[in-house]
């Protein structure tokens, strides 16, 4: 691929806006074309009849695209492989030229790309720290004084002196990221790179990234949209090259789970999503002790509950609809304060608009930040004896189950009905947000939830 003389401009800078000196990166109108030839010799047949024939097709990897990021924000970007998020942050980090549109960024800028980028892999890794480091515009002073601490953080032993293209590629990540974060830069670009390390150092990186984030900005690309929510106060959705959404995370998140899901159903021609694809929700968590749904009992639930909100953000098929939710406390009152440790019971009133073959409920539990805690469903792991219901007829699933003693802090529910099996299925109302409790725990929790049944006891040995 090629791009054809005189299709690229090169970034200028922008003209400051409202937010002045406070945006670090403002990215106006980028688009990026490549030129597609379907056969060798078309190159040069466009070379010979340059203006007056065209021997290739367009590609535009980016289109349009507008955005900022500001001091001190974190801004992650999504969407499948394919949309464009490399291709940006490349345009962002000045290796790419937009075809249109402009760029401009103030302050020092460090970006860990693809894998072994700014590595010579005939280098030492010695040598590539003092090359990477130099290229990051750190000088030699100033490499040697920080070079102690590049390879403590990497961590790769006596490899540092050995050339990259011996190392496994979670090494040469170990010492890119390591470089990166000891050159004192205001703009981290980071592309998926953490996803190659393992445990250990992903913690140690992610510990790093959020002391970062107290002095400076970062430009996050991940299919992890748990880290994404973890990490970014807004989020960037690209889909085929175009900005589908941007602003907080936590909605756009949500708006691309559910594309996801509705696009892998149409694929399927109504088929759920595999319980595999990394890319999509975890359909309704396997079952524990979930109670079968019982349309029989339906009536003990037909006073609507007012904690459930039918105006919460939804998505599904529209097959099924759920009516009601309520929470019930240890004594089988409904109550939305929950005491962590304790028995509830959470029941899920839904009604089938059209015949359900096997109808699922699930529900997921979730923190501030919109990741998942925990969750249930009917659907149990195994054979399972469906149970249908007609157009019309209506479905009652209860949960009863030991509330973790999590944080004291407010929580909310996803819950969610389908028709199927954990592996496929049609999800026909998915609720985002749709239940909001408060959990109250008197245990100090040291993580996300205190440890459940523990015996802990200290005593002199002899």
């Amino acid at each position: 691929m090629s791009e054809a003389a005189g299709a690229t401009a090169t970034p200028e800078p922008i003209a400051r806006t409202a937010a002045g000196d406070d945006c670090i990166v403002e990215v106006a109108g980028v688009s990026k074309r490549y030129l597609i030839y379907d056969r060798p010799q078309d190159r040069l047949w466009q070379g010979l009849f340059r203006g007056r024939r065209q021997f290739f097709r367009d590609f535009w990897a980016l289109q349009s695209t507008t955005f900022d990021v500001r001091r001190g924000e974190t801004v992650g970007i999504i969407g499948p492989n394919g949309s464009g998020k490399s291709t940006l942050l490349q345009i962002v980090c000045g290796t790419l030229e937009p075809t249109t549109g402009r760029v401009a960024v103030r302050g020092r800028l460090a970006a860990l790309l693809e894998l072994g980028s700014g590595f010579n892999p005939e280098f030492t890794g010695r040598e590539n720290v003092y090359f990477y480091a130099t290229i990051l515009g750190l000088s030699r002073p100033q490499i040697e004084a920080r070079f102690d601490r590049i390879a403590a953080f990497a961590d790769i032993g006596a490899f540092i002196d050995q050339p990259v293209k011996t190392y496994s590629s979670g090494m040469s990540v170990r010492l890119a990221f390591s470089v990166v974060a000891h050159v004192d830069a205001d703009l981290l670009v980071i592309d998926e790179a953490l996803a190659v390390g393992d445990a250990l150092f992903t913690q140690k990186c992610m510990r790093f990234l959020r002391a970062f984030q107290e002095r400076g900005s970062i430009l996050f690309v991940s299919h992890d949209t748990s880290a994404v929510l973890n990490l970014c106060e807004r989020a960037l959705w690209l889909d085929r090259g175009e900005c589908r959404a941007i602003g907080a995370a936590k909605p756009v998140v949500q708006a691309y789970m559910r594309a996801n899901i509705e696009a892998a159903q149409r694929a399927d021609g109504l088929s759920g999503p595999s319980a595999g694809d990394a890319n999509l929700p975890s359909p309704p968590p396997a079952a524990g002790d979930a109670s079968p749904i019982d349309p029989a009992g339906a009536a003990a639930a037909a006073a609507v509950d007012t904690l459930f909100d039918p105006a919460a953000p939804s998505f599904g098929a529209n097959g099924a609809t759920i009516q009601s939710v309520e929470v019930l406390d240890a004594a089988g009152q409904p109550n939305t304060t929950l005491t962590g440790g304790t028995r509830v019971t959470l029941r899920v009133r839904f009604k089938a608009l059209q015949d359900l073959d096997s109808p699922i409920v699930g529900f997921h539990v979730k923190d501030r930040l919109g990741q998942v805690l925990f969750g249930e469903n009917t659907c149990a792991v195994g054979d399972v004896t469906a149970t249908p219901l007609r157009a019309g007829e209506s479905g009652l699933a209860a949960f009863s189950f030991e509330l973790p003693a999590l944080r004291t802090a407010r929580y909310t529910l996803d819950i969610a009905v389908a028709d199927g099996t954990l592996i496929q299925h049609v999800q026909h109302q998915w609720f985002f947000d749709a239940v909001e409790i408060q959990v109250v725990t008197d245990r100090t929790v040291m993580g996300v939830f205190a440890l459940p049944g523990s015996d802990i006891r200290l005593s002199r040995l002899a």
